[in-house]
Order: structure tokens, then sequence, then C-alpha cells
């Protein structure tokens, strides 16, 4: 991989159910451009994670909306993560637990509506942005997009990976029903459900590394000109 040029304002949409590898690859690309990198999940994670700090039920959509109005102008959402009251509260998100909460949260119409201006305002100066519905609501005007997949079982063996790196000690079964409890949640929902846009394009990682998928990205993005190799 070389270095490059991106176009002006350039919006890259990644999507793909957990453990797809989108964050990773919007990482990487994002860095290779020299794009910011926007986690849409992180959102929802701060939010399902804050609900449960605060006590705040899951199952009252207008409970959890009324603390996403109370706390919105001090949440600040940059290329690092999510900060709150000037706090980093990014390393608290990536439990499995928060992730379930943040599942739930997204599931409601009001809470995805409330958040999808500051997506849009973040987004128009040019970035990588990923999650389940970029390319086909945040951004589908997008001048890029793409859908990660990979099979269920390798997409729960790289998170239970994951999280055992991180000490987490849990179950590969445990992850496997994790993740299709959540797809089930993700593609079903009636609000902006988890679908691959019609003009993205798809690529399964089950077999490939994570650099060869970068690479699939970049080459994508060449050949549309949308980015060119640095002389």
């Amino acid at each position: 991989m070389g270095e490059w040029t991106p176009a002006s304002r350039l919006r890259i949409a990644i999507d793909g159910p957990s453990g797809s590898g989108k964050g990773t690859v919007a990482s990487m690309v994002g860095k290779e451009l020299g794009l910011p990198v926007l986690d849409t999940g992180l959102l929802y994670r701060f939010l399902g994670w804050l609900a449960g700090e605060r006590q705040v039920s899951l199952d009252d959509a207008d409970a959890v909306l009324l603390l996403l109005q109370d706390v919105v102008s001090n949440i600040a959402w940059r290329v690092e993560g999510i900060f709150f009251e000037n706090r980093d509260c990014t390393p608290l998100l990536r439990g499995e637990d928060v992730g379930a909460s943040a599942s739930k949260v997204a599931a409601m119409p009001e809470v995805r509506s409330r958040l999808l201006e500051l997506q849009h305002k973040l987004a128009e100066q040019g970035c990588v942005m990923d999650g389940r519905d970029i390319g086909t609501v945040v951004l589908p005007d997008a001048e890029a997009k793409f859908f990660l997949t990979a099979s269920p079982r390798e997409r729960a063996r790289r998170r239970w990976s994951q999280l055992n790196q991180s000490g987490v000690d849990v179950s590969l079964q445990q992850i496997v029903d994790d993740l299709k409890m959540r797809d089930e949640r993700d593609s079903g929902r009636d609000c902006s459900p988890l679908e691959r846009a019609k003009d993205a394009i798809q690529i399964d990682s089950t077999t490939m590394r994570i650099d060869e998928v970068v690479d699939r990205v970049l080459a994508v993005l060449e050949r549309r000109a949308l980015i060119t190799p640095v002389e």
C-alpha cells in the first residue's frame, strides 16, 4: 500500500454486521488516505452505556430519548472516539454488554433521527464512516460504498479472539449466540435495518487477511479516480 491523495471531501461508507472487520478496515483506509474515521456505532454504544449508568430502561424509548436530549450538548464525537463532559468514554464502550445495549438503542427510530444530524455535519469535510446503515441512510450519496461480510463462525471467532486478548473471559459459543441475536435484531428492525446499499461493493472477508481487504478497497477507489497515488 502506498500514499494517496483523496478527492476533495471524499466520503467513504463502510457497512457490515458485527465482526465483519469494518471498523479495522475503516481505520486502516482512513490512515492510508489521511481522512478522519468516524465510527457511528460508538454513538449508540455511548447512549446504551450511559442509560445503564443512569439506570434508564432500554425498554422505554421515550426515557432513552429524554436522556439523549439532556446530554447531547455535552457529547463530542471526535476522530479519537466519544467524549462526554470532557471525558474520553471510548475505552468503556467496547464490552459485549454495551454492544447488546447499543443494538437495542439503535432500533429506536426517534434516537436514530436525533443522531443523524450530528453524523451528517461531521461527514461534510470528508471521512471514512463505518456502521450498519451508512450507505443506505446516513450517507446515501457517499462517493464510495462498501459492505463487508464474513461467515457467522468466522465473525464470532474474530470477536472472541479480540475479547480474549483484552482479558475478557467469554466462550466462543456465547459469542456465536450473541452475534446471531444481534444480526436478527439489526436486520429485522423497521428503522434503518442492516442491509447492503444497492450501489455498495460487497467484500466477503472470510478467507481474506485484513490488509487484502484494505487493498481491495483502495483498488476500487483508484479505479474510480477517487484517489490518486502520490508521485
